[in-house]
């Protein structure tokens, strides 16, 4: 343990900046985990109450990132990747359904 007052001070600094950037980091990865789960129910049962719902995660993960950015917790292009990877889920989950139908109505001109 440091004996010099300023290295003292340092380290209880050093330790609640620590526990403030775990607070940030975590709740950004919750945030994230809460979009995801309302984005496949949405995929599965596409309803407007849904898409309210889906639209309101992801405006609190993007506040939430930024925020973390700013605060420095996260670096920015950290940021800019998970805020990416919030909308290509979204791309990606309804892209899936788009296609279903589709390929469903194709295999059903062939066999006909």
């Amino acid at each position: 343990m440091a004996n010099i007052k300023s290295a003292i001070k340092r380290i209880q600094i050093a330790e609640r900046n620590r526990l403030r950037n775990k607070s940030y980091k975590s709740a950004v990865r919750t945030l994230m985990k809460k979009y995801f789960t309302a984005v496949e129910n949405y995929a599965a049962n596409p309803t407007e109450e849904l898409k309210q719902e889906v639209d309101l995660r992801m405006s609190k993960a993007y506040s939430k990132i930024d925020k973390a950015v700013k605060c420095g917790v996260l670096h920015k292009n950290n940021g800019s990747r998970k805020k990416s990877r919030l909308v290509r889920f979204y791309k990606r989950h309804l892209q899936i359904d788009s296609k279903k139908p589709e390929s469903v109505a194709a295999n059903d001109s062939l066999a006909s």
